[in-house]
C-alpha cells in the first residue's frame, strides 16, 4: 500500500491519560487501520521531524452504545502510542490540555 504520511496519521488522541503520557515522551495517535508499526514510525518522523524509539499499536474494539430506543456500536479504530527519543518533543501537543 502506497500511502502518504498525512494519510497514515488520522488524528492525535488527547485524553487525560495521553496527556500524562506526554510527560514521558509518549504521544498517542489514531492511525489508518491497515498500516504497520514501521509505516507509523516513518510517518511520525517525517511529519513532526523527530526521532521515534518505539511504537505500540492497539486495536480499539467497538463499545455498545444506545440513543433512546436505538442500539448500536461505536466504531472500531487503531491507536498508536509513539515513544520519542530523549529530549525530543512534538510542539503540536504542547498547548493541548484536557
Amino acid at each position: 500500500m502506497n500511502m502518504l504520511s498525512h494519510d497514515v496519521i488520522v488524528r492525535p488522541v488527547i485524553t487525560e491519560k495521553s496527556s500524562r503520557m506526554m510527560e514521558h515522551n509518549k504521544y498517542t495517535f489514531e492511525v489508518h487501520r491497515q498500516v504497520n508499526k514501521i509505516r507509523i514510525r516513518e510517518a511520525v518522523e517525517e511529519i513532526f521531524k523527530v526521532k521515534v524509539t518505539d511504537v505500540h499499536v492497539i486495536n480499539v474494539h467497538p463499545k455498545p452504545k444506545r440513543m433512546g430506543a436505538f442500539r448500536g456500536f461505536s466504531r472500531s479504530w487503531k491507536k498508536a502510542i509513539v515513544t520519542l527519543a530523549e529530549g525530543q518533543r512534538i510542539e503540536f501537543f504542547e498547548g493541548a490540555s484536557v
